[in-house]
């Protein structure tokens, strides 16, 4: 009996199409006129699609894929740090990632924290904050209290000078004459998050790494941000 209504269970699976694959051909599709394509031939294993991944934030968690010619795919199921850079400043850090915001190609992918390629997302500040600290000895990412300036750069960002050396004095000096620092990146600093993009396939790779938004980029996301803001409290 029960060997009966396994093979009824696998008979219906075949009839309404679960145990069909995932296929990446268009042989099974209409030409452009809307007319159908005679099938002379059957699926082929070159052919076959998998499931996406749906990479999540968490505990780090790869799985190995065999692929065409023996190649390996590395299909990340959670992930919860890349490696970003920063372009302007020439640095990159290991960063945590703590959320997912923004999605151009489907809103779904945010509200279920998924990692895919060009995704936007924050990451921990604190790594590009400290190295940006020892590099040019200025402290950034302070949030502005109006106080009186006392031992500050004309940024109004605190100088740090013990137990540095004269030549160390000397080259943070020489750094800060060609420092830029832009305003919307000290803001996101003083918040502990940076805006980021994802540059990698986290479902092919099996990594998130990406890039620290900045100029008209950043301004661009930011905006959509608030238009989105809006839009829920509408």
């Amino acid at each position: 009996a029960l060997s009966l209504i396994v093979h009824l269970w696998r008979l219906s699976l075949v009839v309404f199409g679960a145990a069909m694959g995932i296929s990446r051909d268009s042989r099974h599709k209409r030409r452009a006129t809307g007319g159908k394509r005679a099938q002379y031939r059957k699926k082929r294993k070159f052919e076959l699609g998998r499931q996406p991944a749906h990479t999540k934030i968490g505990e780090k968690r790869v799985h190995q894929v065999r692929g065409r010619g023996g190649n390996l795919k590395f299909r990340a199921i959670r992930l919860e740090s890349g490696n970003f850079s920063w372009g302007s400043e020439v640095c990159t850090r290991k960063a945590r990632i703590l959320d997912v915001v923004y999605n151009a190609s489907n809103n779904e992918l945010v509200r279920t924290k998924t990692l895919v390629k060009n995704s936007i997302i924050q990451i921990d500040a604190h790594p590009f904050k400290n190295w940006y600290e020892s590099h040019y000895g200025v402290e950034i990412g302070r949030k502005k209290k109006g106080k009186a300036k006392s031992a500050d750069d004309d940024d109004g960002h605190k100088v740090s000078s013990e137990g540095k050396s004269s030549h160390v004095l000397r080259k943070l000096a020489q750094r800060q004459k060609l420092r830029v620092l832009d305003p919307a990146i000290d803001d996101q600093v003083a918040g502990g998050r940076l805006l980021a993009c994802i540059a990698s396939r986290p479902g092919q790779c099996g990594r998130c790494d990406g890039y620290v938004l900045e100029g008209k980029e950043l301004e661009f996301y930011q905006k959509k941000l608030q238009a989105k803001k809006k839009g829920s409290k509408a």
